[in-house]
């Protein structure tokens, strides 16, 4: 009876991954106010667009502690991609901007089977003028690649750590991982194809730093940055649900600026680009009808992505939200809840 709630509600059980229920989320349910799925908009010509939690990787350092190795999560998501593509349209349409839709994620979006179909949709709605997706390139084939091309795909931001084959499966956490396949494909993008290809390892102060000058040489080298910027160096930064590696400490902003700049005048090579130089720039806002503080009835539709929380949506302003601290909900269930978190349009409640 429960699964038929949540699937009246737009959450259909599908797998059971790592023992974690999967859903697919789509129509009636809003694709706008959670941070692991759907649309996000931070006040610029990016939106944020996330179809998928899953990630094959168990990164030691991962922000969002995706992966079979996750302690946090209680349940993945997907979603449909031609309603997501839609609610993409339409925060784009509601800011008054053509944008970039930037496929992320708390996982891997080449994971996301459906991928070809997502990046078509999003031209299609006439909203969308460029297309880029992230991964580690776990799941990359060049199958995968030429479909993508095709659908519209104009950049690959891939995140390689290491060139080093042990390395790379210490930092994934994963045995299996095969860095000298990703560089392959990589190679493969840059060089025989039409998509753009932006290289972002991440700074692991102590672990990698010569790592990330090979990658930055190789990313050079291979012809990455045919329209944008070749490489971005990431920060390591340590969230609250992520993994921390042991051992390695989170620099601050100043000594990362500071590192980036001596690797620069070392290498001879830019690593620190404007929003100008990626065609960013400020607009508007999706306006959010459930600022901070704010009380609305929410319905429980399924489980939460991380534990101790529920997946509620507000119906009457069109919102996801996390519904945390409520043990005894249920799906169907109508709460009354008070918005305590709302930064970039991304909502938490607990029940009022």
């Amino acid at each position: 009876m429960r699964a038929g709630v949540e699937e009246r509600l737009g959450a259909k059980l599908l797998l059971r991954p790592w023992g974690r229920p999967l859903y697919m989320l789509g129509e009636p349910l809003p694709m706008l106010g959670h941070i692991a799925v759907g649309v996000i908009d931070r006040g610029t010509n990016v939106l944020q667009v996330r179809p998928t939690t899953l990630c094959p990787l168990s990164c030691i350092f991962c922000s969002v502690d995706a992966g079979p190795a996750s302690r946090s999560r209680a349940a993945e998501y997907m979603v449909e991609p031609r309603w997501l593509a839609a609610w993409a349209g339409e925060a784009a349409r509601a800011k008054g901007v053509r944008v970039e839709a930037l496929i992320d994620g708390v996982g891997d979006p080449f994971t996301y089977p459906r991928l070809p179909e997502l990046v078509e949709a999003l031209k299609e709605t006439g909203w969308v003028s460029t297309v880029a997706a992230e991964t580690h390139g776990a799941t990359l084939t060049e199958s995968l690649v030429d479909r993508l091309w095709e659908a519209g795909l104009d950049r690959i931001n891939l995140s390689i750590d290491t060139l080093d084959p042990e390395k790379a499966r210490l930092l994934t956490g994963t045995p299996w991982y095969n860095v000298e396949r990703v560089k392959r494909l990589a190679e493969y993008v840059a060089m025989e194809t039409g998509i753009d290809l932006h290289v972002t390892p991440v700074w692991l102060p102590g672990v990698n730093d010569r790592d990330v000058e090979e990658v930055v040489k190789w990313a050079y080298r291979i012809g990455a940055g045919k329209r944008w910027p070749p490489v971005t160096v990431q920060k390591y930064v340590a969230h609250k649900h992520g993994r921390r590696p042991p051992g390695v400490r989170e620099p601050s902003w100043e000594e990362y600026w500071r590192w980036l700049q001596r690797l620069e005048e070392k290498l001879g090579l830019r690593l620190h680009w404007s929003m100008e130089e990626w065609g960013m720039r400020y607009a508007p806002r999706v306006p959010n009808p459930l600022p901070r503080g704010s009380r609305t009835a929410v319905q429980v539709v399924a489980r939460g992505w991380l534990r101790g929380e529920w997946l509620a949506v507000a119906w009457r302003e069109r919102r996801l939200v996390a519904l945390v601290s409520a043990r005894w909900a249920r799906p169907g269930q109508l709460v009354p809840a008070r918005i305590i978190r709302d930064k970039d349009g991304i909502l938490v409640a607990r029940p009022a």
